[in-house]
């Protein structure tokens, strides 16, 4: 069960509205992304939560890899993300590709700054 989990709390994000607000759209990125690095998706759920008088609608992007997952949660009135990637690592070490999945989401937002944290996951 040995694997990698890979977090990123991004704050004061500079990126368009719409890549907090629109499910559809950051779910096909975060598709593309997924293939881009190598990793294999299986399953996927794009949600907007409902606007409310403080604040437009969150998102939540959820894709189901073949080794593990990635999920990324938004919350437009804060300009925040957070984004989790979580990869297996049983028969081989798809810690690089995590690795560069996780980049290209925190390049994606452009956030002032963020959180990041790498937890190594089972037993070695």
């Amino acid at each position: 069960m040995k694997g990698l989990h890979l977090t990123a709390d991004l704050y004061r994000c500079r990126c368009e509205p719409a890549w907090l607000t629109d499910a559809a759209r950051l779910g096909d990125w975060c598709l593309a992304a997924v293939a881009s690095v190598g990793l294999a998706p299986v399953q996927h759920l794009f949600h907007t939560f409902p606007a409310s008088v403080e604040a437009p609608g969150r998102v939540t992007v959820t894709v189901l890899l073949a080794d593990a997952h990635v999920c990324v949660h938004t919350w437009p009135g804060e300009g925040a993300v957070t984004c989790d990637v979580y990869v297996c690592n049983d028969s081989i070490d798809l810690s690089a590709k995590a690795r560069g999945l996780m980049t290209a989401l925190v390049q994606r937002f452009q956030p002032e700054w963020t959180e990041q944290r790498s937890l190594d996951r089972g037993e070695e």
